[in-house]
């Protein structure tokens, strides 16, 4: 039986499966955050599904960052980001209606937005929202139509809601929320494996 997506990575949390996501996806997270990071004079930082907060960890060490955030549904995973990170920001939310109470210059999401019904609408409010003027938000993703070794992915994990949209769809979702200087990458493309697809927009 499918489960909801947030009780799927609860559940990761409790039996320790979140390690192997984030060895899993670390290098493409590096690159992603080298693409958005370089330019950057101090800015504040927002991971959106942030799992064990180990992105967040990452960003407080950096000397350009003055705030770094994390927010994700899962009340398993946040519990042990703040187990690890005792002073951290974290918020359970469900990111598909938090307003945050501050905006900030990069949003940063790695494997989450697929997971939502209505990913354009989540696009649109962190646009309408969660970025200051000029902010930027980064997103990466694997499970996208064009890599084919993926569409299997929704039924080996047992998850309710998996969007398999082609990279056009996703462009598309950024150019309706009104971003602007949108560009996308491939990041560690092999073989059949077609890489992270990375997008990235400037309010």
């Amino acid at each position: 039986m499918k489960k909801d997506p947030i009780n799927v990575f609860g559940d990761w949390a409790l039996s320790g499966r979140d390690e192997e996501m984030v060895k899993g996806h670390a290098n493409s997270v590096k690159a992603m955050l080298d693409l958005v990071i370089t330019d950057q004079k101090k800015f504040s930082f927002l991971d959106v599904g942030c799992g064990n907060g180990w992105v967040v960890r990452k960003l407080v060490n950096h000397p350009k960052c003055f705030f770094a955030a994390g927010v994700d549904g899962s009340e398993h995973m946040i519990a042990k980001a703040q187990s690890v990170d005792k002073s951290g920001n974290y918020f359970c939310q469900d990111i598909r209606q938090w307003n945050p109470s501050k905006t900030f210059d990069i949003v940063h999401s790695m494997e989450v937005f697929y997971y939502v019904e209505k990913p354009d609408l989540l696009i649109q409010n962190i646009f309408d929202s969660w970025l200051h003027p000029g902010g930027k938000l980064i997103m990466g993703i694997d499970f996208y139509y064009e890599n084919k070794s993926c569409h299997s992915w929704q039924e080996d994990c047992g998850v309710t809601i998996m969007q398999l949209f082609p990279k056009n769809t996703w462009i598309d979702y950024f150019k309706k929320a009104g971003f602007k200087n949108i560009s996308s990458d491939h990041i560690g493309a092999k073989g059949d494996w077609k890489g992270t697809l990375v997008l990235i927009g400037e309010k």
